[in-house]
């Protein structure tokens, strides 16, 4: 009985930074695009970072429940799927992706995410992942342009959620459609930032403790290495995310060093402002300031997106500002994809090949392709 509660405890704390880094993500890419001048009342809107996030979740869960039926999965190509169905919502090249998509079944595009109207309203432009997902007849390895703008890493933050060995697909993932290594390598290190700021076990020691600790743990984790694989950053870059952690040790919320560090919408920029914003305002009360904070660099947007996840992941999803997470539309939508997520990768409800699933509805919610 004891380890049962115990699991149950471990569960509900995953789910807790899972959810407070899916909805983190979501409120950072909404005020950094109001450049922190949010309407007083009324709901508020997500951003396409939010909408692509929602996907590549649900892209996750698929591919976990084909591995899990079907005994082999190439993660990436399900994900693609997933950015395929976003896509058709939005009215981008409906003919080519039915044509690709369709013929598999009659009820395309299938998924419970595919039903919820916000996803098909237009949000704001994903100009490279538009234009790879146009060029899907080219297959796979051909459809990338050679953009390394943030989306394929503020979309692709929730892969730290499958841990460590997960990670590894992260690059194959925002290799779909950004082709840049300095982009892909960025999408990267921002998921392993975010694995540790999800794993990493609070201190009530001293306030704010817990968000640098994580971060600087993260940052060892990326540290150049001579054995060949892993997760590893250049020397370059692996200075480069330590000097940020320190300049907001040493120099915390200064406007004209995270102008600096973030000067435009590219998957680096993105990584090094959001590490600075979450290490300037580490304590668990300082969210709403450190989005605000966050929303006034060159490229708000997806700065606020990465520090929001960040921090969300830390301090749960209690942390989180009410007044804000009950007026953002896609609230329960991320909180379900969150939780969702979490269950399937602790204990498929489809089952497996072999063993029958406790939920009868979760293949038709989650299918597996």
């Amino acid at each position: 009985m004891s380890d049962t509660k115990d699991h149950q405890r471990e569960l509900v704390s995953r789910q807790s930074r899972v959810r407070g880094m899916m909805l983190g993500l979501a409120l950072g890419d909404t005020v950094g695009a109001a450049r922190g001048a949010l309407p007083a009342s009324g709901p508020l809107r997500a951003g396409v970072s939010t909408q692509l996030a929602c996907f590549t979740v649900e892209g996750i869960i698929r591919a976990q429940v084909r591995g899990n039926h079907k005994g082999i999965c190439y993660a990436p190509g399900v994900v693609l799927h997933a950015y395929s169905r976003w896509a058709f919502l939005q009215g981008i090249e409906t003919e080519k992706m039915r044509d690709r998509w369709g013929p598999h079944t009659a009820s395309w595009p299938d998924g419970w995410l595919a039903r919820v109207p916000a996803l098909g309203e237009r949000r704001g432009s994903a100009p490279a992942t538009v234009a790879a997902l146009s060029r899907i007849d080219a297959g796979e390895e051909q459809m990338a342009s050679t953009s390394r703008g943030h989306h394929a890493l503020t979309r692709g933050l929730p892969i730290a959620v499958t841990g460590l060995g997960g990670i590894t697909q992260a690059d194959a993932v925002a290799a779909l459609t950004h082709g840049d290594p300095a982009g892909r390598s960025a999408t990267v290190h921002a998921a392993v930032l975010a694995h540790y700021c999800l794993t990493d076990s609070d201190s009530d020691s001293e306030p704010g403790r817990s968000v640098r600790d994580a971060l600087q743990a993260g940052i060892a984790a990326l540290a150049p290495r001579d054995e060949r694989g892993g997760l590893v950053a250049t020397d370059e870059e692996h200075g480069r995310l330590g000097a940020a952690l320190q300049l907001a040790v040493d120099e915390p919320a200064d406007p004209s060093r995270l102008a600096q560090l973030a000067p435009d919408p590219t998957a680096p920029s993105a990584l090094l402002g959001g590490l600075y914003v979450a290490a300037s305002f580490p304590d668990r009360t300082a969210f709403p300031a450190a989005l605000d904070f966050a929303a006034k660099a060159p490229d708000g947007e997806s700065v606020a997106c990465v520090a929001g996840a960040l921090l969300g992941a830390v301090h749960g999803v209690e942390a989180l500002p009410v007044p804000l997470v009950s007026r953002h539309e896609l609230a329960w939508v991320l909180d379900t994809l969150a939780r969702d997520l979490v269950l399937e990768l602790d204990d498929s409800p489809s089952g497996s090949e072999y063993i029958q699933g406790w939920d009868a509805h979760w293949w038709e919610r989650y299918p597996g392709w």
